[in-house]
């Protein structure tokens, strides 16, 4: 193979490998998006129902597994505090907790079956359910 068509082969390569591993959106990352959605379940079931309180250091502890699995995913600390805090994406995650909780017959604004929902899901030990604690 000639020295040219070599090295720009490489240099081809070796610009499109970054597109080729790019990351997606940390939202297309379903178990890290379908864990803060239950996380924000939880942490409204807490706020809305006098019979249920958070298991707060459980809590602590899945948001920093959520965090070093991004992180190990190659997410840096900046892209992981952005999705977050991000006021789009705090209302897409309302939007699709909204869509999850009506699949499981939780209408909103109906606080006695979201409540109803919320000690199932303690006596379940789902995930939810596990950031929770009856009072």
């Amino acid at each position: 193979m000639k020295p040219v068509l070599t090295l720009t082969l490489t240099a081809a390569i070796a610009l499109s490998a970054p597109a080729a591993f790019a990351k997606p959106h940390l939202r297309d990352v379903a178990k890290i998006d379908n864990s803060l959605m239950y996380l924000g379940i939880a942490d409204e079931l807490r706020k809305s129902c006098d019979n249920i309180g958070a298991r707060m250091m459980r809590a602590l502890g899945y948001v920093n597994s959520l965090k070093s699995e991004a992180r190990k995913l190659g997410y840096t600390k900046d892209e992981i505090e952005d999705y977050v805090t991000s006021k789009a994406e705090k209302k897409r995650m309302r939007a699709k907790a909204t869509q999850y909780l009506k699949s499981k017959g939780v209408q909103p604004g109906d606080k006695a079956a979201f409540c109803a929902y919320g000690r199932q899901q303690i006596t379940q030990k789902t995930t939810i359910g596990s950031l929770l604690k009856a009072k």
